[in-house]
């Protein structure tokens, strides 16, 4: 089956052309476009259009926001996509749209052991339900329901829910926070976005200076999150203080998760923060924040946590979805 897939982000969108056989997703022509410099989807998927010379006849789009009854308003990026609308001014016989953790939560099974990085192995032979948390522009969650043979893949809102500290440092955080957004939610604190917020609380706390590459991302409107992780690697002790506490933060989140759905099947990290700091991940105060859960924390240690490596996972997820779908 040959579908054009989709991943569109607060950032970027991806598009491409993918090959569905069972599990396994190929995928040619691959694009990537800044989405805030287009008005629409559709804009993008013309303009793909016109540089491959290629078209198809069925389209599947993951998109970062809700979506109810084939529509959605992404969160992170002003638009209004409409399933409906594409098929009929995009000449599409058919087009899918589903959250972008649900593509991902349905791409991990085309996934291979190279395209995972192990941050705990969990217990041997670990069989259940799984979930999704993904950092990037945002925090992206989702849900894969074992039935006892195969997983089915749903999504959520989960990274909108109240972020809940545990310490004076992190109610001072969350203090620092209400006053600047009123209401937190874990994405304030567990993604691109959330980054920046720990670093410029943890500025104000210390009444530190600015290394040259933060100060630079702030006076250019940058992107303030790979600042912080670049001053952090070259030693300035805030921005390592703050990589830190969200490497605390993402565990507890995903450990949050991991409860909530009793995902004894593993837990898996994806979007772009996660691969671009592995060895921080895999530093103790990610593993630290995940198992810490009280009487579950033995539970916690069984349950198996990777990284996709793979940043396509998502428009694997969209083809597979798709096939699905057509049956």
């Amino acid at each position: 089956m040959r579908v054009l897939v989709g991943d569109i982000g607060g950032t970027k969108t991806g598009l491409g052309i993918a090959e569905v056989q069972g599990n396994t997703v190929s995928l040619d022509l691959h694009r990537r476009y800044p989405s805030r410099k287009s008005v629409s989807l559709g804009e993008i998927v013309t303009t793909f259009f016109d540089e491959t010379g290629c078209q198809c006849e069925m389209a599947a789009f993951a998109v970062a926001g809700p979506v109810v009854s084939g529509r959605s308003k992404t969160t992170n990026l002003p638009w209004q996509i409409d399933a409906a609308e594409l098929q009929k001014n995009l000449g599409f016989k058919r087009v899918g749209l589903l959250n972008d953790l649900e593509a991902v939560a349905w791409g991990v099974p085309a996934l291979t052991r190279n395209e995972l990085a192990v941050l705990q192995p969990g217990a041997t032979g670990a069989v259940g339900n799984a979930c999704v948390v993904a950092a990037g522009t945002g925090l992206g969650e989702a849900g894969l329901f074992w039935d006892g043979t195969k997983h089915h893949a749903f999504p959520t809102e989960g990274g909108h829910t109240d972020f809940a500290p545990t310490d004076d440092r992190e109610f001072a955080l969350l203090n620092y926070l209400q006053k600047k957004v009123g209401r937190v939610s874990w994405e304030r604190v567990v993604s691109g976005i959330g980054i920046g917020n720990i670093y410029a609380f943890l500025a104000q706390w210390h009444k530190a200076v600015h290394p040259p590459a933060v100060a630079e991302a702030l006076r250019s409107d940058g992107d303030i999150a790979a600042a912080v992780a670049e001053a952090a690697n070259n030693g300035h002790a805030i921005s390592q203080e703050a990589m830190e506490l969200f490497a605390v933060l993402y565990g507890r989140e995903a450990g949050n998760t991991a409860l909530k759905h009793m995902a004894l099947g593993g837990v898996y990290l994806g979007g772009g923060i996660a691969p671009k700091n592995l060895a921080l991940l895999q530093g103790p105060g990610f593993a630290e924040g995940f198992r810490d859960k009280g009487r579950m924390r033995t539970l916690m240690e069984q349950i198996p946590v990777q990284v996709i490596l793979d940043p396509l996972t998502p428009l694997y997820g969209a083809a597979r979805y798709m096939a699905a779908e057509i049956g």
